[in-house]
């Protein structure tokens, strides 16, 4: 399971934090690992490389400056309307008695606006739904973060078993190569069998070389996770066989509506609101008022100067604004409804292939792989015997060793679509017990 909690603080929202779990067994354990996987010696756990990728994800990293910025318009949204301070002339630079300004008239005023209708209350809303649409989408791209830690954790650890199942290949075509030329020296083998033998351990070699380095670059790509440009680890701790027991589509289904992705488009949907409301209120227009005094420079008196400006048809004018605030509210929600769907369609797709990739794992496990592995066995004595060809024998050894490399597939398949439905429904997928708790062995 993959979850994330981002809470902002009631009021500035001044900090971003970070809570996450794999699975709720798993979420207080985050918090006590090391902060860089580079700390973690050679060997690599599962909740060590989501520590490293929620503190050091490049992608995350963007969300503290996303905040300052919607900070400032919340800042900005707050404000009052400003004051302004004038000071005018008249008779100056005229003619006669009014040349330079020994008989100017001095006025000078204060003046602002008074706001009608809830405009800063609407503006301050504007701005708090902007900063809840971002604290949604840190949750989405943060569960997207951890999903992707999670997939390249998981074809680390079928890489290092195809690894070993290269080196099991080698070693076993090693064994035939020695076996065919001991037949070949007793004479109940032609030489054209050894040389296959030769080129099949030749072969066998290659195949090994080149899983381990498919294994470097999947470190590499899991390093790169949390930012580390080299591989500190040697090893990823895991089992790719253990599922635990799943927790059914319709719960599933129902955790859905909990994906932040659902919230994200909840959030623009406020965040749509919120500018109608804001849109409304600015239909009432705006009173500007001025207030000062006057100066009468041929009579050494003063007096008071109030003046009001009333904006006319505001509301008319004001009509487009509302027209367009109103279809983005409903297509924000035509959106989250679509959303819902397609994200409950891809849900099924993925529960159903991991439902087959665990019944292919167990059949694999329990009825293929024995099998093959005794038959290889009575092959061998019988190749041995001379009761079988050479043929029989390298047919009989393939066989295995494609059912082993179709097991590790299909656990790795199995464990990949319970990462991607724990990303989809930000739940633990099994009853009690996350999937990523299975690959901590």
């Amino acid at each position: 399971m993959l979850t994330i909690s981002v809470p902002f603080s009631s009021r500035a929202r001044s900090s971003i934090r970070f809570k996450s779990g794999l699975g709720a067994c798993l979420a207080g354990l985050l918090f006590a690992l090391p902060v860089s996987a580079s700390q973690a010696g050679q060997t690599l756990s599962l909740q060590q490389a989501v520590k490293s990728t929620l503190n050091e994800n490049p992608d995350l990293k963007v969300f503290a400056f996303r905040q300052n910025a919607l900070n400032g318009q919340l800042q900005s949204a707050q404000l009052a309307p400003e004051y302004e301070l004038s000071v005018s002339a008249d008779n100056i630079a005229g003619s006669d008695e009014y040349t330079g300004t020994d008989q100017a008239e001095w006025t000078i005023a204060l003046s602002s606006t008074l706001e009608l209708g809830g405009q800063q209350k609407a503006r301050v809303a504007l701005a708090n739904s902007g900063l809840g649409r971002l604290e949604a989408q840190l949750q989405v791209d943060a569960l997207r973060a951890l999903g992707n830690v999670t997939r390249h954790y998981i074809q680390v650890l079928a890489a290092q078993e195809k690894v070993a199942l290269a080196q099991s290949s080698f070693k076993l075509a090693q064994q035939t190569l020695q076996q065919v030329r001991t037949r070949a020296q007793a004479g109940a083998a032609p030489k054209a069998e050894v040389l296959r033998a030769q080129a099949a351990s030749s072969h066998a070699q290659l195949q090994l070389s080149a899983q381990k380095q498919s294994l470097n670059a999947l470190k590499m790509v899991l390093a790169a996770q949390w930012g580390d440009s080299e591989v500190t680890f040697t090893q990823v701790n895991g089992s790719l066989y253990e599922f635990g027991q799943d927790a059914t589509f319709p719960q599933l289904y129902g955790q859905l509506k909990l994906n932040p992705a659902i919230e994200v488009f909840a959030a623009q949907e406020r965040l749509q609101a919120a500018q109608l409301r804001l849109a409304q209120t600015q239909s009432s227009g705006n009173i500007g008022w001025s207030l000062g005094v006057k100066q009468f420079e041929q009579s050494n008196s003063s007096a008071l100067v109030a003046g009001i400006n009333i904006p006319l048809f505001s509301g008319a004018r004001n009509t487009g604004a509302l027209q367009t605030a109103h279809a983005q509210l409903n297509e924000a929600s035509a959106q989250k409804d679509a959303a819902l769907l397609a994200l409950r369609t891809q849900l099924y797709q993925a529960y159903s292939n991991r439902q087959q990739a665990i019944h292919t794992v167990n059949t694999l496990r329990k009825d293929v792989v024995p099998t093959l592995t005794q038959a290889l066995k009575e092959t061998r004595k019988a190749y041995e015997s001379g009761r079988y060809r050479y043929l029989d024998y390298v047919s009989a050894q393939q066989d295995l060793l494609s059912a082993q490399g179709a097991l590790i597939d299909a656990g790795a398949a199995a464990l990949t679509f319970g990462a991607e439905i724990e990303q989809l429904s930000a739940q633990p997928l099994a009853n009690g017990a996350s999937h990523s708790q299975d690959l901590q062995g």
